[in-house]
């Protein structure tokens, strides 16, 4: 079976933002590198695992990589004249 069509675009941690209650999470801010100045960070749960199937977390300085996948049903061929990603289409 084919991989999902996906890219993935480094980005690094800016800050853990502690939750305003017990019982909520701890998030982990990301700025994802070459994404439009307003919408450049995401916040995730900071909750990963690692190898061996441990519970970890990032810190705050830590480089990652965002994948973003879908479907192939969910995707459509790109043409030519389709903008770049991050252009107007405007000339």
């Amino acid at each position: 079976m084919a991989d999902k069509p996906s890219i993935t675009i480094p980005g690094t941690v800016e800050k853990i933002v502690k939750p305003p209650h017990p019982s909520m999470p701890e998030k982990a801010q990301i700025s994802v590198e070459g994404a439009d100045h307003l919408y450049k960070e995401i916040r995730i749960e900071n909750n990963l695992t690692d190898q061996n199937g441990n519970p970890v977390k990032l810190k705050e300085g830590a480089e990652v990589a965002v994948t973003v996948e879908a479907d192939p049903s969910d995707t459509v061929p790109k043409t030519d004249d389709q903008p770049q990603a991050g252009s107007t289409g405007k000339a």
